[in-house]
């Protein structure tokens, strides 16, 4: 989750296709993770920007690092900043009058003390031991959702479990009814194509009014738990004390739709890329499928062979070196994530899946501060999901068109048919 990463993403709000097109040239290592043949497989490009050009200068103004360690660093250095409003870029969208979110970012937009107080605060309703009290209630829902599938032959691998499932659980853990639940799954979609760094204004109205709907819906449900508290995460996050410090309102309300599209969107990507990996791998899932015991650093592999999130960005708030490059103060810096977890210096013979693969310091949550506050949540759930598909459908494979989902910061499938098999 989503990528607090385990959702770090680039800076959302900016509506500048214009702008950030005119760096995309012909260059055989030029980044356009818009081309068809990049969106569909982006490794291949990866290889070659690691190889040729692993501190890749993007125009207008932004350093691509495709190597393990530069990423590792970049995400642990405590002079590369996590809000956008440090970088040379947002002052020259400013100028040009380019529309700017200019509230208060969530925490994952944020820096010290900001940031280590909200998280802080939040971090508590995510710690191993909550987790693991959910671990039956993520399996119940896994078995409940492939139920409904008992007699079917083919069935889509996202509408009817990768999407849902993280949605019921994030929605259970809030205190959400089962009857509004459904409304989730639509802000989410809407919210999640404001995180890339090209959007036009249509994506950006379609996400603003989710966020409104969004936040009059919770509202309403903060005053009810302000009064009438229960034993869930929101009365949690209400009561949530950290040296005398509580959430304000706003910062809540931003808290919360970041536990949604990051406690959302990031598993639905591990649960449906995973899968596919699998299914593409067939010598590995046998292997999975007879040694049960392998689910947990499989789960691991598969975040690292195809990561759910593609890009996480800081800004550096003093001069830099990654390589032979010179980073300015105030300049953009952006891990390619999907390229550092392919690294041979880090990852042996890195394009083959390896279920055993050993000291996996995969970077597919993040790193630093800010690694994914929800990493737990999102590793339980592709578990329960990957584990429960691959025993109950041994025989499971493709049934059709695979559809990519036309986001570049979070990469999964939007459409996965799959056949049971007999």
């Amino acid at each position: 989750m989503a990528g607090d990463p385990h959702f770090d993403v680039t800076t959302p709000g900016v509506s500048a296709p214009e702008i950030l097109a005119a760096g995309m040239g012909d260059s055989p290592l030029d980044f356009n993770p818009f081309l068809p043949e990049v969106h569909e497989d982006p490794y291949p490009l990866y290889e070659r920007m690691r190889t040729l050009d692993p501190v890749h200068w993007k125009l207008p103004g932004v350093w691509m690092l495709t190597r393990h360690a530069d990423a590792v660093r970049m995400l642990r250095h405590p002079r590369m900043s996590s809000d956008f409003r440090n970088s040379d870029l947002f002052e020259m969208f400013r100028e040009m009058n380019f529309p700017l979110d200019e509230r208060e970012p969530s925490m994952l937009f944020r820096d010290p003390p900001d940031h280590t107080r909200l998280r802080n605060l939040v971090s508590k309703a995510f710690s191993p031991k909550v987790i693991d009290s959910m671990r039956p209630f993520i399996a119940e829902v896994v078995d409940r959702l492939l139920a409904e599938q008992t007699g079917r032959e083919s069935f889509d691998l996202v509408a009817e479990l990768a999407h849902p499932l993280p949605v019921i659980v994030i929605c259970e853990m809030l205190g959400v009814p089962a009857e509004d639940q459904h409304l989730f799954s639509k802000w989410s979609d809407d919210l999640v194509h404001t995180l890339d760094p090209m959007v036009g204004p249509d994506v950006m109205q379609q996400g603003t009014e989710s966020e409104l709907a969004f936040g009059s819906y919770f509202r309403a449900l903060i005053a009810e738990r302000r009064t009438a508290p229960r034993d869930d995460l929101l009365s949690a996050l209400i009561s949530a004390e950290e040296e005398g410090e509580r959430l304000s309102e706003e910062e809540l309300l931003r808290t919360l739709i970041l536990l949604l599209v990051a406690g959302h969107e990031t598993t639905v990507n591990l649960i449906s890329n995973g899968m596919l990996a699998l299914l593409r791998n067939r010598s590995q899932l046998s292997r999975l499928q007879q040694d049960p015991s392998l689910l947990r650093p499989a789960v691991e592999e598969l975040l690292r062979y195809d990561s759910p999130v593609q890009l996480t960005s800081r800004v550096a708030l003093e001069p830099m070196e990654f390589g032979d490059r010179q980073v300015r103060k105030g300049q953009h810096v952006v891990a390619l994530v999907g390229a550092a977890n392919r690294d041979p210096e880090q990852f042996p013979d890195p394009d083959r899946l390896d279920l055993g693969r050993v000291d996996n310091k995969h970077i597919a949550f993040g790193g630093g501060i800010h690694f994914c506050l929800g990493a737990s949540l999102a590793r339980a759930e592709g578990q329960a999901a990957i584990g429960t598909l691959v025993a109950r459908f041994p025989r499971l494979e493709p049934a059709g068109e695979i559809e990519h989902r036309d986001t570049i910061t979070l990469r999964g499938l939007k459409r996965f048919p799959v056949a049971v098999g007999t």
